[in-house]
């Protein structure tokens, strides 16, 4: 497998707040990473990092080849639509959702580009396969929904763009476990090709058997496989 992900020697933080340390990591075509570690150690961090939306950073983040981070300082989200536009889409941690919107509207805002857009009707019906709750909710205020089903929206939001990496941040945060079980079990459906799919968590055990590799992520560092790592 070839390498769609390649992070070196990356640092980032928040104004005088230095978050990230060094991180390396490479991820492979076809796989399903999780970053697993508690909140507040640079787990989502790492994914505004990727997609520049963090006050400032160093080093390198490489995406199917393409230099995507290098050095930056203020200006975040200056580059995030190029960087979209390659191919990364990100799912916030919590809802991240519009209140007034309906479920096909917010589904919708995700087929933003030329070609999802017109196959957003197909893209539609394979979220709602994917998520069955959300079929009889289509026309429904998200707002209303209860959090599993906002979860569920969010996560769909992103699946219908044309990604070829998906950054999914916290997907069990405040949920039930049957839901999030659901959320993740539906997750590991997606058919991500040649791209990846890296998964931010803190419960390790709701993803044993759910993805090809954990690492750790403990005060902003990688620590390796999950397995012989402390998280705290």
């Amino acid at each position: 497998m070839s390498v769609v992900l390649e992070i070196n020697d990356l640092s980032a933080g928040y104004g005088p707040l230095r978050v990230l340390h060094e991180i390396n990591l490479s991820v492979q075509r076809g796989e399903r990473l999780a970053i697993v570690g508690l909140n507040g150690h640079g787990k989502t961090t790492l994914f505004r990092a990727i997609t520049h939306l963090v006050g400032w950073q160093r080093g390198s983040i490489r995406f199917d080849g393409t230099e995507i981070g290098g050095a930056r300082s203020l200006g975040e989200g200056r580059r995030t639509p190029g960087i979209v536009r390659l191919g990364v889409a990100m799912t916030p941690q919590g809802d991240a959702i519009f209140p007034g919107l309906t479920v096909r509207q917010h589904l919708d805002c995700g087929a933003w580009s030329r070609r999802a857009w017109k196959e957003r009707a197909k893209r539609r019906e394979a979220i709602f396969d994917l998520f069955p709750p959300l079929r009889k909710l289509e026309n429904t205020v998200v707002g209303t929904l209860s959090g599993g089903e906002r979860r569920m929206v969010s996560v769909g939001r992103a699946l219908m763009t044309e990604a070829r990496l998906y950054l999914i941040d916290e997907p069990s945060l405040g949920l039930a476990p049957i839901i999030s079980q659901r959320v993740v079990a539906a997750l590991r459906e997606i058919d991500v090709m040649d791209g990846a799919m890296i998964i931010a968590e803190q419960n390790v055990s709701l993803l044993d058997g759910q993805v090809d590799r954990m690492i750790g992520m403990h005060a902003g560092r990688l620590r390796g496989d999950v397995g012989h790592v402390e998280l705290g």
